[in-house]
């Protein structure tokens, strides 16, 4: 077999962080994109325009930032899109202000399993921890990674969250903006029809901070991931896996009730 020439030299990641007034959190994300061991990573932030001290932020670590921005745009997944076209690397990564990368070496890691395989995959994936606000380990998400995933896999809701979600650069669509706040999920399936090979890391990639827009506006983002799981798994299938979903919690706060 013909070697993978994208194997011959190390890969470039470009690691993308999407920020709005969100100065609090935004320095434990860049030091933990900083601070890796790995030297290959391109770092991108796009800023919405902030007016909290972001520009400033962002300015004391301009040195170690590929490119940045500062501007307004039309939500979270504009501001990612703008991030895609400016990226360079092999690799597109988003990790958003607040998210941090699980360790220094992370990003190293992945790099040494990827030197042990004949193709570069078109998705790296593993897992996510969740954090609180004093950046406290609340445990790994409910949701697990799993051995091999397709696009189908998100039948069962979204088992890869972005944050631990890693996509070849040249076949990462824009996000679709019809979405307000689910195009992640939209994004990711769509990524994954695309892709030939996967890869499992089985590491722990991200730290994701409990918070933010899918969870304080839980209601229109369960909306949007219904509507988009009709779109590629066919209504009647979504609508029968929910009541399915609906049976089982019931049940289970039933079986619970009366222990």
């Amino acid at each position: 077999m013909i070697p993978d020439s994208s194997l011959m030299t190390p890969p470039t990641f470009s690691i993308i962080t999407v920020t709005y007034n969100a100065s609090r959190w935004l320095e434990e994300t860049v030091l933990s994109i900083l601070n890796q061991s790995y030297p290959h990573i391109e770092y991108l932030i796009i800023d919405g325009g902030s007016t909290d001290g972001t520009v400033d932020l962002i300015k004391q670590y301009a040195a170690g930032i590929a490119y940045w921005v500062s501007e307004p745009d039309k939500g979270l997944y504009d501001a990612m899109n703008k991030g895609l076209r400016k990226a360079m690397g092999d690799y597109v990564w988003f990790i958003n202000a607040g998210d941090t990368l699980y360790s220094a070496d992370t990003v190293q890691q992945i790099a040494g399993l990827l030197k042990k395989k004949k193709q570069c995959p078109d998705i790296i994936y593993g897992e996510t921890m969740v954090v609180d606000a004093e950046r406290k380990a609340v445990g790994l998400r409910r949701l697990k990674a799993p051995k091999r995933l397709s696009w189908k896999s998100f039948r069962m809701g979204m088992l890869v969250c972005h944050q631990s979600f890693i996509v070849k650069r040249s076949m990462a669509p824009l996000f679709d903006l019809q979405y307000r706040y689910s195009s992640d999920f939209d994004w990711c399936i769509r990524c994954m029809k695309e892709a030939k090979t996967r890869f499992n890391t089985q590491l722990v990639l991200s730290n994701f901070l409990d918070g933010g827009v899918s969870t304080t506006q839980r209601k229109s983002s369960l909306k949007e991931r219904y509507h988009i799981m009709c779109t590629y798994y066919g209504a009647l299938s979504t609508m029968l896996l929910h009541l399915w979903f609906a049976m089982r919690f019931y049940t289970a706060k039933w079986f619970k009730g009366r222990v």
